[in-house]
C-alpha cells in the first residue's frame, strides 16, 4: 500500500487522506483481518500511475479507480482470487499486460471503458472466469474476433465491446449464451461482419447493439425472444424482408434499423413501440406499408437462400422488375413478363430455390459459373416456360430432374451431381469466391512470366547488351541485407538510348523509392525520345508536374510524366512513390499502364503507355475549341463503363483494395478508338484489408471531393463513388464540376442536377445541347441520371459500389456493343481456356512472329502481360540473356 501511495498524486484530492501508518486507517481502503479488501478510490481526482506488486494484495476483493486520472501501464493482477470487482474505467491506461486476468478466479464485474489501451485481444484466460456477470470495455482499442468461450460463461449477464476494433463475425455457440445485454456497436476498422442469425437463440437479450458495423444477410426470425426491448442495427448492410414477427415482441420498446439495404414491403410495428427506420434510405420495394408486386415478391424468394446479397439490394429497387431495361441480371418482354433470369459469374453461394417454380414466364434460368450447392429441386423441371437451364460449373448433387426435350439442360462442371452427399448444414462446398479469382490470377501470373521468358529467351541471340549493376534492398531494408542483381541492358538502335539504372552502393537515390521489377529508365533514354523535354512535345501540365510525349526510335509513342523541381519534397516524393506503387501491383485495361520510371538527382520521371486523344474533359468540355466532333450518348456510355470498371478493379477485384482520390475527367484518358482509362494515380492510399476508411491529409479536387471526406480528412471507396456519380452528371449535362461563370445557385454541379432530376422538363433542359437524343437514348439518360444520384448520396452507405455502377451500365451498354470484336481481344486472356490452350494460342503468336505486337498491344485484361513498347521490349533481358 505505501508502494501504491508513492506512485498515485492525491494532491489534488480533497477527500483522501493517506498519512497515517496503517493502511487500513486510510480513506476508502478497507480492511477484513487487518489485510486489504477494498481499495475504493473512484471519481477523487487521482493522478499517477499503478505500482508492479499490487498483486501482492491476496486478500483484495474490489479495486475501484475509475474516472480518474491514473495512467501508465497496468501492472499484472495474476492470482488475486479474492477479487470480485475491478473498476479501471474512465482513466489513461496505456497497455493492459497478457497474464493481466490470470488466476482472477472470483471475479464478477469488469469495467476498462474509455482507456486509451495499446491494442489487444480478449485474453484467453477470461475463460476461466466462471462467476463473471458484467465485462465491459467500450472504447478500450480491443482488437480480434469475438472469442467462443464467452457464450459458455454461465453467470454473463452483460457483455459491452463497443467502439473498438473487433472483425470476424459472431460466434455461432453465442446461441447458448444466458446473456441480457450486449453491445458490439460502432466497430473500427475491418468492423465485424457476416450473418447475425447467432442471436436468434439468445432469448434472455434484453439489448442489443450492433449498429455500425458490416453485418450482412437478413434479419432473422426472433420470435421467443419476448425478453428484447431495445435492438438496434442502423448502420450495417442487412437486406432481405423484415421479418413481422418482430413488430409481435411482447417488450420491444425501441428498434432501430435505418441505414440498411433492407428490402421487401414496409415493416408495421404496433403502437408504443419507438422506431428509427427512414423508408428511404432501404430498399422497400414501396414507400409506404403494403403489398409488394408478386414479381418482387417471387424473387426476393427465389434469393432467400442464397442470403439476399447486397448486389440484388442494389440493383433490386423499387416495385417493377421490368423498370429501367430490367433490374440486374432480368430480362423482360413487352408485357412485363420475366422471360430471363441470368445469375450466371455472380459469386452466389447456397442452394437454388424452389420458389423458382414462381416464375411462371421465364425460359431462360442461366445460373452457372457460381458456388450453388445441394439438389436442382424438381420443381424447376414443371416451369411452364422454361426453355433453357444452365446450371454448369457449380457445387450441385444428389438426384438430376428430369426436363422435357424442349429445353436445353446444361449441367456440366458438377462432379457430384447424381451421388447422394451430405454436407453439413451451412457449410460452403467449393473454395470461396476471393480463393477462385487469386487462383486465377495467379495462374494467369505463371503464364505470363513464362510466356515472357519465351519470348526474351528466343531473342538472346538477336540481342547483345550491355550489363549494368543494380542494388535492390531486401525487405528488411537493412544495409547488409542489400543484394546485387546483374540486369543486361541493351542499346535501343542508337546507342545512347540504354535502359539502365547505376547504382554503386546502399545508399543510392536510385534504389531505395520501390522495388518494381526491371522498369528503371535511364535519364538520357527519356531526353533523347522527347527531344530534351522540349515544349513542342508538351502533352499537358499538372499540379506535380509535366506530361511530354516520346517517341522511340522504332515509332512507338510514350507519355512522359516529369516531377517539377519545386515538388521534390516530400509531398512530391510521397506522390511519386504511391504512383509507382500502384501502377505495378495493378494492371487493368481500364487504368493507363506504367512501362517504367527513373530517378536521377532530382529528376523524378514516370513512363505510361501513350493514350493519343488525350483527357475526357477535352471532348465533353472543350471540344468546341479544339475543334473535335461532340461525343453521342452512346460513346459516353461506353466511356462511363470503361471507367466504372477500372475504378472497380481498384477498390475490389485487384489483390489489394485501392482509394483513387482524384477521380475527374482530366485523369480519364482516351486512346484512338476512345476507350477510357483512369490515370494519375499519385492520390491513391491503399485501403486496409479492402473496404474501411483511411485518415490522411485532404487530397484530390474540390466539386468531386465527398463530403466526409471534405469535413473529416476520412476517406473510404464511398468517395471514388461520389467522384464518379459527379463525372456522370457531367457526361450527362456538359457542364464542369464546379462552374463560377453560372449563376450562384447553380455553381455547383450536384446540387443543381438534383434540382433537374425532380423536374420533368428541367431535366430535359439539363442534358447537353450537343448531343443529339432520341426517346431510346432519354430512357437510358435517365437510368444513369439516377445512378449518378445515387453515388452522390450525401451519406456514403448510402451509395452503391463500383461493381452496381459496372452492372447498370454493362446492361445499357451492351445494346450498342459493336459487331466487330475488339481488336485487342485476339490478345487478351480467355478465361474460358484451359491453361495448355492458352500458352499454345501464345505460342503460336511468337511462332508467327507476331510477339513484338503482342507485347505492344494494349492489355484487355484484368491480370495480363504488362504492357511493353516495343522498343523497351528487347531489354527486359537477364545477364544470361534469357
Amino acid at each position: 500500500m505505501q508502494s501504491l501511495k508513492s506512485k498515485l498524486d492525491l494532491s489534488k484530492s480533497s477527500n483522501l487522506t493517506w498519512s497515517d501508518p496503517d493502511p487500513c486507517k486510510w480513506t476508502n481502503v478497507g480492511c477484513q483481518s487487518g489485510r486489504v479488501s477494498a481499495i475504493q478510490i473512484g471519481k477523487q481526482n487521482v493522478a499517477g500511475s499503478l505500482p508492479s506488486d499490487l498483486s501482492s494484495l491476496t486478500s483484495l476483493t474490489r479495486l475501484e479507480l475509475q474516472s480518474n486520472q491514473i495512467t501508465g501501464a497496468l501492472p499484472s493482477l495474476k492470482g488475486l482470487a479474492s477479487l470480485q470487482v475491478l473498476l479501471l474505467h474512465g482513466n489513461t491506461f496505456t497497455s493492459v499486460p497478457a497474464d493481466f486476468f490470470d488466476g482472477l478466479t472470483s471475479l464478477q464485474a469488469v469495467y476498462l471503458d474509455g482507456n486509451p489501451f495499446q491494442q489487444w485481444p480478449v485474453p484467453a484466460s477470461l475463460a476461466q472466469l466462471t462467476g463473471l456477470v458484467n465485462f465491459s470495455a467500450n472504447s478500450a482499442n480491443v482488437t480480434g474476433p469475438i472469442p467462443d468461450f464467452f457464450a459458455s460463461l454461465p453467470s454473463l449477464s452483460s457483455f459491452k465491446l463497443a467502439f473498438n476494433w473487433l472483425t470476424g463475425s459472431l460466434p455461432p455457440s453465442l446461441g447458448s449464451s444466458n446473456m441480457k445485454t450486449l453491445w458490439l456497436n460502432n466497430q473500427n476498422g475491418v468492423k465485424l461482419s457476416g450473418s447475425i442469425d447467432a442471436i436468434r437463440n439468445v432469448t434472455s437479450l434484453e439489448q442489443l447493439w450492433l449498429q455500425s458495423n458490416g453485418f450482412s444477410g437478413s434479419i432473422p426470425d426472433l420470435t421467443g425472444m419476448d425478453s428484447l426491448r431495445d435492438l438496434d442495427l442502423r448502420d450495417n448492410q442487412l437486406t432481405g424482408p423484415v421479418p413481422e414477427s418482430l413488430g409481435k415482441l411482447p417488450r420491444l420498446q425501441n428498434i432501430v434499423l435505418t441505414n440498411n439495404l433492407l428490402q421487401g414491403p414496409v415493416p408495421m410495428f404496433k403502437d408504443g413501440i419507438n422506431v428509427d427506420m427512414k423508408v428511404d434510405s432501404e430498399r422497400f420495394c414501396l414507400q409506404k406499408p403494403g403489398a409488394c408486386d408478386a414479381r418482387v415478391d417471387a424473387l426476393l424468394s427465389v434469393v432467400k437462400d442464397l442470403g439476399y446479397p447486397i448486389m440484388f439490394a442494389n440493383g433490386w429497387t423499387g416495385n417493377d422488375p421490368c423498370a429501367g431495361g430490367g433490374w440486374i441480371g432480368i430480362t423482360c418482354d413487352a408485357r412485363g413478363n420475366i422471360t430471363i433470369l441470368n445469375l450466371q459469374k455472380m459469386g452466389l453461394s447456397g442452394m437454388i430455390s424452389p420458389d423458382l417454380k414462381r416464375l411462371t414466364s421465364v425460359q431462360k434460368l442461366l445460373l452457372s459459373n457460381n458456388d450453388l450447392y445441394g439438389p436442382i429441386p424438381s420443381e424447376l423441371s414443371k416451369m411452364p416456360s422454361l426453355k433453357e437451364l444452365d446450371v454448369s460449373n457449380n457445387s450441385l448433387s444428389g438426384p438430376v430432374p428430369v426436363f422435357g426435350p424442349a429445353v436445353v439442360f446444361r449441367k456440366d462442371g458438377n462432379p457430384n451431381l447424381g451421388k447422394d452427399v451430405v454436407f453439413p448444414p451451412g457449410k460452403k462446398r467449393k473454395t470461396s469466391v476471393a480463393v477462385i479469382i487469386g487462383s486465377i490470377v495467379a495462374v494467369v501470373c505463371v503464364v505470363s512470366l513464362i510466356v515472357l521468358g519465351l519470348v526474351l529467351y528466343k531473342r538472346k541471340n538477336r540481342v547483345q547488351g550491355t550489363s549494368t549493376t543494380v542494388i535492390h534492398p531486401r525487405h528488411s531494408g537493412s544495409d547488409q541485407d542489400m543484394v546485387k542483381i546483374t540486369v543486361s541492358g541493351p542499346s535501343l538502335t542508337n546507342g545512347s538510348e540504354t535502359l539502365s539504372c547505376t547504382s554503386s552502393g546502399p545508399n543510392s537515390a536510385d534504389v531505395h523509392v520501390v522495388e518494381a521489377g526491371n522498369m528503371v529508365i535511364s535519364i538520357q533514354v527519356l531526353r533523347n525520345v522527347t527531344d530534351n523535354f522540349s515544349e513542342a512535345n508538351v502533352l499537358g501540365r499538372g499540379g506535380f508536374g509535366t506530361v511530354y510525349k516520346g517517341v522511340l526510335h522504332d515509332g512507338a509513342t510514350i507519355a512522359v510524366k516529369r516531377m517539377e523541381s519545386g515538388v521534390i519534397g516530400s509531398k512530391g516524393l510521397s506522390e511519386f512513390q504511391s504512383e509507382i506503387a500502384v501502377l505495378t501491383k495493378v494492371r487493368h485495361r481500364n487504368l493507363v499502364a506504367l512501362l517504367g520510371y527513373c530517378l536521377d538527382g532530382n529528376e523524378r520521371l514516370l513512363v505510361y503507355e501513350y493514350m493519343p486523344e488525350g483527357t475526357l474533359s477535352r471532348y465533353i468540355f472543350h471540344w468546341e475549341e479544339e475543334g473535335l466532333e461532340p461525343l453521342g450518348w452512346k460513346k459516353r456510355l461506353s466511356i462511363a463503363l470503361d471507367v466504372a470498371r477500372g475504378v472497380e478493379y481498384l477498390h475490389s477485384l485487384a489483390h489489394q483494395s485501392f482509394i483513387h482520390r482524384d477521380l475527374k475527367p482530366t485523369n480519364i484518358l482516351l486512346d484512338e478508338n476512345l476507350k477510357a482509362k483512369v490515370a494519375d494515380f499519385g492520390l491513391v492510399r491503399l485501403a486496409p484489408d479492402g473496404k474501411c476508411s483511411v485518415e490522411t491529409r485532404l487530397a484530390g479536387t474540390f466539386g468531386y471531393l465527398a463530403p466526409e471526406y471534405a469535413v473529416t480528412g476520412r476517406v473510404t471507396t464511398k468517395a471514388d463513388v461520389f467522384s464518379f456519380g459527379v463525372v456522370l452528371m457531367e457526361l450527362i449535362t456538359g457542364r464542369k464540376a464546379l462552374d463560377e461563370t453560372q449563376p450562384e445557385e447553380s455553381v455547383h454541379l450536384v446540387t443543381w442536377f438534383r434540382r433537374m432530376q425532380l423536374n420533368k422538363d428541367g431535366f430535359r433542359k439539363s442534358i447537353d445541347p450537343a448531343m443529339d437524343v432520341d426517346e431510346e437514348s432519354l430512357a437510358s439518360i435517365r437510368t444513369i441520371a439516377e445512378l449518378a444520384g445515387h453515388c452522390c448520396a450525401r451519406e456514403p452507405f448510402q451509395r452503391p459500389d463500383m461493381g452496381h455502377a459496372v452492372n447498370v451500365l454493362s446492361s445499357l451498354a451492351e445494346i450498342w456493343k459493336p459487331t466487330d470484336p475488339d481488336a485487342d481481344d485476339m490478345y487478351g486472356i480467355d478465361l474460358d481456356m484451359t491453361l495448355p490452350q492458352a500458352l499454345k494460342k501464345w505460342q503460336a503468336f511468337e511462332s508467327d512472329g507476331a510477339t513484338s505486337s503482342f507485347l505492344g498491344s494494349t492489355d484487355n485484361t484484368q491480370t495480363s502481360i504488362p504492357t511493353v513498347p516495343h522498343g523497351f521490349a528487347n531489354s527486359f533481358t537477364s545477364a544470361d540473356g534469357r
